[in-house]
């Protein structure tokens, strides 16, 4: 069990009183459905004992009991309403547990935002599994998932990384409303299918019921059809006329459904989604915001005739739900062929479209917006030693006090403290294998990740420029592509060359750069490469086992800075203490590592 925090103790005491609640919503929900039950017995019986009383008295009686009963079945209806809700919300705080404890790996992995060619994707495990996306996403939406990994791999302009730090910084000490607004989404989660088919609908020109007298027609019609079936029952109206009329209402009623049945099908089985939407909606409204970027937020979901967005999806869904009684045969025949039902709702619908053909994607992304600053939140919130980096305004600055790998317990993370400041800088970093050399780069370009999408980072304190961040670590052949792994190495290299020669603000991370090669060949491009990085006042942080590059410094001292990892050996065993130290290594670990496995290096 990890040490225990405040989150730690908010998650486990939200667990307890979670329970508790449910346990009594449950009795509560039992209780409700005996009095339910005796309600109709009794009501049943006395109307039976009674049956030779005057009417009214049974009349009365009837419609009390059956007031009793709909009473008593709404309340059961929000009784188990809320079990759900509360039983998602326990859900929500084990996983929160489960992840303080490191035990992430059963979450979604964002392997569908992989990508074959990016400048950092692959090499920081940016998706996959143990990957940042794995660990921080909170989003329930595909569209939230989506915007998620577009800023994982996109550095966003600096306002918005600021306005961003406020917002997830407001969000985090509001912990019950963001565990709310995301089992709301967990109930019926909203995907991008849905709102495809909403744009869909509203892209189409309408071509049928564009006639403005609609509205007065229906209600014309409607005064006709009930007329006739009032003066049926009141046998002012024989059957044989009675009849004729009804099945010529009937007919044109299905012929008005016809035209309808494309639209119903395209918005038909998305009304659960919509009622997230309009949870989410309202539950975003409803909170009062002081960080300015949920205040443009809010004040983006107003639509022009200044209704709120939840209203507008409420009615969405009310002419959704009054469409599906269709769905019903006796239902439909009376609605449809006395009050032209679905051609009603076809008008409303239409007039809804009118309202907000142009504000409902708004709509869509706030509530992504918000599932990310949620997913940067509850990283803050459960990592209260991370801190918020500040971004500097020219080029280029990198300072980090205490840095260390977000996704390594801090029971096992080794923090280094490193700074790089100016053009044309570069960092050669050497050591013995599993020294630390990957470890730290990998370090540094994850809190970049996060540090350019406004998140807070794993460090004391951190700051840096917005830049392009470039890397080359992982390379791997393409048997599909027949690509080896020097040549695919190269491809990677010269995507970097290419950004430096465009005079692009670039941050390089390179580990064991041309390894694919023979090792005169090796030393050779990267002597190459280091100084055409320094003549294009690049700024690079390279990993490396070749010692000798660290003599390049003789040539460039002003450009090049040697730091080191190193290992201890007693008794030929191997002890790392993973800390960043100034210049070259002087101790190796990879002859010791072979006798281990029955290389005889002496022989």
């Amino acid at each position: 069990m990890q040490q225990a925090t405040l989150a730690f103790q908010f998650y486990t005491t939200s667990l307890a009183n979670l329970s508790k609640k449910v346990e009594q919503l449950k009795k509560r929900s039992v209780a409700i459905a005996w009095l339910r039950f005796g309600v109709f017995i009794i009501a049943s019986f006395t109307v039976y004992e009674i049956r030779n009383e005057a009417i009214v008295l049974i009349t009365g009686i009837t419609v009390v009991g059956l007031s009793l009963f709909l009473w008593l079945l709404s309340l059961s209806a929000d009784t188990k309403k809320k079990i759900i809700n509360n039983t998602i919300l326990i859900d929500i705080n084990k996983d929160e547990l489960e992840i303080l404890n490191n035990n992430y790996l059963h979450r979604a992995d964002g392997n569908e935002f992989k990508q074959s060619t990016h400048n950092y994707e692959n090499d920081l495990d940016i998706f996959g599994k143990s990957s940042l996306y794995q660990y921080v996403n909170r989003c329930t939406s595909e569209q939230g998932k989506s915007l998620l990994a577009t800023h994982l791999l996109t550095p966003q302009s600096t306002n918005f990384i600021v306005q961003q730090q406020q917002a997830v910084k407001e969000l985090s000490k509001e912990h019950e409303w963001m565990q709310q607004f995301i089992a709301f989404g967990l109930l019926d989660k909203i995907s991008v299918n849905t709102q495809e088919k909403i744009n869909s609908w509203l892209q189409k020109k309408q071509k049928s019921f564009t006639w403005k007298g609609w509205q007065w027609f229906i209600n014309l019609y409607s005064f006709v059809t009930v007329a006739t079936l009032l003066l049926y029952i009141i046998n002012i109206i024989e059957a044989r006329i009675f009849y004729p009329l009804t099945f010529v209402y009937f007919l044109f009623a299905i012929y008005q459904s016809k035209k309808i049945h494309t639209t119903y099908t395209l918005l038909a089985k998305m009304v659960n989604e919509v009622v997230t939407l309009y949870n989410q909606l309202k539950w975003l409204e409803d909170k009062d915001f002081t960080s300015d970027y949920f205040i443009a937020l809010k004040h983006s979901l107003t639509t022009s005739a200044q209704s709120k967005a939840s209203l507008e999806i409420f009615e969405l869904k009310s002419i959704l739900d009054k469409f599906d009684m269709r769905l019903n045969v006796f239902v439909f025949y009376f609605l449809n062929s006395f009050l032209l039902w679905d051609t009603r709702q076809m008008i409303a619908l239409i007039n809804w479209k009118k309202k907000n053909e142009y504000q409902v994607n708004k709509w869509f992304n706030a509530i992504a917006a918000t599932e990310v600053s949620i997913s940067l939140a509850t990283l803050y919130f459960n990592q209260s030693s991370f801190c918020f980096p500040t971004i500097s305004s020219h080029h280029f600055e990198f300072n980090a006090e205490e840095m260390g790998h977000p996704l390594i317990p801090s029971s096992k993370r080794v923090d280094n403290t490193f700074s790089l400041n100016g053009t044309g800088k570069i960092a050669l970093i050497t050591g013995s294998n599993m020294g630390g050399k990957s470890t730290f780069l990998r370090s540094i370009g994850i809190n970049t990740v996060l540090a350019l999408m406004g998140a807070p980072v794993c460090a004391k304190s951190f700051a840096l420029s917005n830049i392009e961040l470039m890397s080359s670590m992982r390379v791997a052949d393409n048997l599909a592509e027949s690509t080896s792994t020097f040549y695919a190495e190269l491809k990677k290299l010269q995507t970097i060359i290419e950004a430096v020669k465009q005079k692009r603000k670039v941050f390089i991370l390179l580990d064991e750069i041309l390894r694919g090669t023979n090792s005169l060949d090796r030393h050779t491009g990267s002597k190459a490469l280091i100084k055409q990085l320094i003549e294009q006042h690049t700024v690079a942080i390279i990993a490396t086992h070749d010692v000798e590059l660290a003599q390049l410094k003789n040539n460039f001292p002003l450009a090049i800075a040697n730091y080191h990892f190193d290992v201890q050996v007693t008794n030929e065993e191997l002890y790392f203490d993973y800390k960043l130290k100034n210049g070259i290594c002087k101790s190796m670990n990879a002859s010791i590592l072979m006798k281990k496995i029955g290389i005889e290096i002496n022989a």
